[in-house]
């Protein structure tokens, strides 16, 4: 593994300003590959140098502190990714992960809403793109998010400034920063993609998903059970003025047309023999199946009609529980092609499983801004190591 490890950090190798950058950042991804409990920074030097104390201290100043370039390891990374991985029709996900931590000095810690425990704790929050195919999966970029109260409370100033965050950053919420890693990766253009695919957290932006659309990609996202649809375009118009008051100069729905329906009340009005048994895709315990239906609708952009999409409605074979869907794909997308993106947001959350579980992605100990994206970059390239040894090693001999 030594040896293959490596000519992999040899890709990487050149973007690294400094000697010592290059060095210590071989060492941690070596590092995090280690089968040990804990991959925080001291176990493992342990581990591969014996006990120098000087040792770890370096390793940490190199992550909470080396001044190398996250962006250009990571644009690089894509190029391996579709390399390997890429297709005409890959999908992009954008997702969030948590990790709960003690105290309040780490970079972004603040009691939130904590994915890791289902409540409300103490935790960071980031913001995650990833990728997949046919081929495999992996992850391609990581953000922090930081609360509005980091960004804009004065009692925040202090560790705003320890942690090392950027004076400029302004406050973004979870959707525009994963909005700005898809973009990033699009304007890259090294890695073939088709689809981005989000959960109802992302999906009930609906700025989120036109931005999506404007990049010419066909976003396939999962929205609450509240979110208003028409089932036909309704008439719009600017009412007449009655003579009192301000006269009216904005659209409005025209009063005799059908209101919108939520998602719920619409699907529960559907006839049992629009629902179809489909299979999502193959699992470990055998085949995953649920029932679909999907319809062209008119999607609500603030109380007015916006564009045509698909709603796409998966229940459970069991439990009949509902999962709706929003779909810019166009008219003519075949339902299997729907049902199978209905099952493509799983390889993000098998990522995050793995990184927590073997790649020590939950482990870290840094706690300035820097550090953290750090310590998630090394982590990304720690996965798609795994990811494309195991890759190779499927592929049938060259001729």
């Amino acid at each position: 593994m030594v040896e293959a490890l490596r000519d992999y950090h040899a890709i990487y190798s050149p973007l690294f300003q400094r000697r010592e950058q290059r060095e210590w950042a071989e060492k941690y991804l070596h590092g995090l590959l280690l089968e040990m409990p804990r991959k925080s920074i001291e176990p493992m030097v342990l581990a591969l140098d014996g006990a120098q104390p000087n040792a770890v201290r370096a390793m940490q100043l190199s992550l909470s502190a080396g001044a190398w370039d996250d962006q250009a390891i990571l644009k690089r990374h894509w190029q391996e990714v579709d390399r390997e991985l890429g297709e005409a029709d890959g999908v992009l996900t954008v997702d969030g992960s948590d990790l709960p931590k003690q105290g309040h000095e780490s970079v972004g810690v603040k009691r939130q809403y904590c994915g890791a425990v289902g409540k409300r704790a103490n935790c960071q929050a980031g913001v995650y793109v990833g990728y997949a195919s046919r081929k495999g999966y992996t992850l391609l970029d990581r953000r922090l998010y930081l609360p509005q109260e980091w960004v804009e409370d004065a009692t925040y100033a202090a560790r705003h400034r320890r942690c090392g965050v950027p004076a400029d950053l302004g406050f973004k919420t979870k959707p525009t920063v994963g909005w700005e890693m898809i973009e990033a990766v699009r304007q890259a253009g090294t890695l073939r993609a088709r689809w981005v695919t989000c959960d109802e957290a992302f999906g009930r932006d609906t700025r989120l998903l036109d931005r999506i659309d404007g990049l010419g990609l066909w976003y396939f996202a999962e929205v609450p059970h509240d979110t208003q649809l028409w089932r036909q375009r309704p008439a719009t118009g600017v009412p007449s003025w009655s003579g009192q008051g301000r006269q009216p100069t904005r659209s409005r729905v025209l009063a005799r047309e059908a209101a919108p329906e939520a998602v719920a009340q619409l699907a529960a009005s559907l006839p049992a023999d629009q629902w179809k048994r489909h299979t999502i895709k193959e699992g470990s315990k055998g085949p995953l199946v649920a029932r679909f239906a999907a319809l062209r609708v008119i999607a609500g952009r603030e109380g007015l009609p916006g564009p045509e999409v698909w709603l796409v409605l998966r229940r459970n074979m069991l439990t009949g529980e509902l999962q709706p869907y929003l779909s810019n794909a166009p008219a003519d997308t075949l339902l299997t092609t729907l049902v199978r993106l209905s099952g493509m947001r799983w390889p993000i959350e098998t990522c995050f499983e793995d990184g927590k579980q073997y790649l020590g992605l939950g482990d870290y100990e840094v706690r300035s801004w820097r550090g953290w994206h750090h310590q998630m970059t090394l982590g990304i390239l720690a996965h798609f190591f795994l990811v494309r040894a195991c890759h190779r090693l499927q592929k049938p001999p060259q001729a």
